[in-house]
């Protein structure tokens, strides 16, 4: 199931996207005079019969009456405003680890740095240049997964139990800012600079997270193409490290990494500009679509 939250006349809803139409599930709750959570976090920090009570939602006679086509709806993120910010594992894949240094840079324990929840948008929304602020604002393509239960030094045997689905993530960043401050925060939670969605996937749809293809294209170029199956670090792994001491919460997200072939890692080195468009496919989920604008 593919669920999203989209805006339709400026009222945001919780969607099922089924071929090329969208399900208001919202509207349907409201028609049949049902509780129903106001939004897609609400629904997952809910439990585990939230998915039930979406796909009665969605079956029911009703639903024909609140079903659009895509291109009636904007898609914002799935989760627009992120309850805390976003997790991200550093150097994921051995082949970015080299191209972004050497050999010596291939981490030997998890890594870790965040994004604002400021930085979420959704497809096909706009990212800022930042101008002013940046000359090296670069692309990563990620797999996100979507934390469903709330956990807290979760075991690598029972990570996956906790997982509630899959997004794609454009882990965007300021290159020149990361080096100037010496840290991640900064260069990767401007504004508008972690673009997710278009929709988050049910973790029974994709049965086998660590074997997806990632392609990623900038102005229709193929940059990154890669797949899950070359983590260095699993996503049982993942779960386990940051739950170690440190509550998971239903609702939180995690980009997993990014392959080679991102613009710094070019010779010479290739930025994003005004006007480029980026795409990220990644097999079983979907693609994920913005433009650098200002």
């Amino acid at each position: 199931m593919k669920l999203v939250t989209a805006v339709n006349i400026d009222k945001p809803f919780i969607g099922v996207v089924r071929a090329e139409q969208v399900i208001n599930v919202t509207e349907v709750a409201a028609s049949m005079e049902k509780d129903f959570p106001a939004s897609l976090l609400e629904g997952i920090i809910s439990g585990e019969d939230f998915l039930t009570r979406i796909e009665e939602l969605a079956r029911s006679e009703e639903a024909r009456n609140h079903t659009y086509s895509t291109n009636e709806v904007n898609l914002l993120a799935p989760i627009p405003r992120p309850s805390k910010n976003v997790f991200c594992i550093g150097k994921n894949y051995r082949d970015h680890a080299i191209e972004m240094g050497s050999e010596a840079d291939i981490p030997e324990d998890i890594m870790v740095f965040s994004k604002a929840p400021t930085s979420v948008i959704g497809h096909e929304t706009g990212i800022p240049s930042h101008s002013s602020i940046t000359e090296q604002l670069d692309y990563e393509g990620e797999l996100a997964i979507i934390i469903g239960k709330t956990g807290t030094g979760i075991t690598k045997e029972d990570a996956m139990h906790h997982v509630f689905g899959y997004s794609i993530i454009n882990d965007i960043t300021a290159r020149d800012l990361q080096q100037k401050h010496k840290q991640f925060l900064l260069g990767k939670s401007l504004n508008g600079t972690c673009p997710m969605g278009p929709w988050i996937v049910h973790h029974s749809e994709v049965p086998n997270p660590e074997n997806l293809s990632i392609l990623t294209k900038v102005n229709g170029e193929v940059r990154q193409e890669g797949n899950t199956s070359d983590f260095i670090f699993d996503i049982p792994t993942i779960i386990a490290e940051l739950s170690k001491g440190m509550t998971l919460e239903a609702g939180d997200i995690i980009a997993t990494g990014t392959p080679a072939g991102v613009g710094k890692g070019m010779k010479p080195p290739v930025f994003l500009k005004r006007g480029d468009v980026i795409e990220i496919t990644i097999e079983g989920i979907g693609t994920l679509r913005n433009e650098i604008v200002e």
